[in-house]
């Protein structure tokens, strides 16, 4: 059932169409503890930013994994396909693999500074976030790498 379910959401996500953004949800808990530890920001010549982060989360199995991670915008906003849950969907635990790191492409940014931020999928979001600054080439928990 769960392996159903996890696919569907994979067909969703990739067949989701263009790109959206929208305003960034506010859901948190005390209890959350998914970390965002560090992100690589590379744009390419279009213009268009990929981001590749890691995350810590003590997955214990499919009942609690970090299940998703956001790149939200100066003003809040969420960048991500349209109909995502997340800028990028983990769509299975990640136990012994502490911390993790996964990608995500093609995003449209207008801002110069982003947060990036992990969710839990038992405590929703609340841990360590990332800000980026896209116009500097490194700072605390990140590195930028601009077109030239």
């Amino acid at each position: 059932m769960m392996r159903i379910f996890s696919s569907l959401w994979f067909f969703i996500v990739i067949l989701g169409g263009c790109a959206n953004a929208e305003p960034a949800a506010q859901t948190r808990t005390a209890k959350a503890n998914a970390d965002v530890v560090f992100v690589k920001a590379q744009q390419d010549r279009t213009g268009k930013w990929s981001f590749a982060v890691s995350v810590s989360h003590p997955d214990t199995g499919w009942k609690d994994y970090a299940d998703g991670w956001d790149v939200v915008d100066g003003n809040g906003v969420v960048i991500k396909d349209k109909n995502a849950k997340f800028t990028r969907l983990l769509v299975h635990p990640h136990v012994g693999e502490i911390p993790f790191t996964r990608a995500a492409n093609g995003l449209k940014i207008s801002t110069n500074q982003v947060t990036v931020r992990a969710h839990d999928m038992l405590d929703g979001f609340g841990g360590k976030t990332v800000t980026v600054d896209l116009s500097k080439d490194k700072g605390p928990g990140f590195t930028v790498q601009r077109r030239q």
